[in-house]
């Protein structure tokens, strides 16, 4: 399944998303995480308030897993870490926008052919067929 989920061509969402996090994880915000020089969104992720202040007292880019239900230290096992430079928040301090700058690499726990890293948003949905493109195999 996530072989097919994050390499394959076919739009499988997961609208329950939000739900399932609601139902274990009460305290979390999510996040956006956008690349200082090419601003590009490479990530959306959530925070806590643990997760937050940790990740503004190191200057790294420091999350809360949802699915694990621990502190995530981006790239603290892949080494693809990431300087957090800036922090923002929505005008209904609901969400956050970090940005950030690679220490090395890119931001996704998958890779492309050629083994790189990349980041997460790689593939483009087709309007009419809602099938996916890889823009970077």
């Amino acid at each position: 399944m996530s072989k097919e989920l994050e390499e394959g061509s076919t739009l499988m969402l997961d609208f329950a998303k939000i739900a399932k996090i609601a139902e274990t994880c009460k305290d979390v915000i999510p996040v956006a995480v956008q690349h200082a020089d090419t601003k590009e969104v490479i990530l959306v992720a959530y925070t806590n308030e643990f997760a937050m202040k940790k990740a503004f007292a190191e200057r790294m880019l420091i999350l809360w897993s949802t699915s694990r239900k621990v502190l995530w230290e981006k790239g603290k096992s892949s080494g693809e870490t990431f300087d957090l430079l800036e922090a923002r928040v929505n005008c209904e301090q609901n969400s956050l926008l970090y940005i950030v700058r690679p220490r090395r690499g890119a931001i996704c726990h998958t890779k492309n052919q050629k083994g790189e890293p990349r980041n997460c948003y790689y593939r483009r949905i087709d309007f009419d067929t809602l099938a996916l493109t890889n823009l970077d195999a």
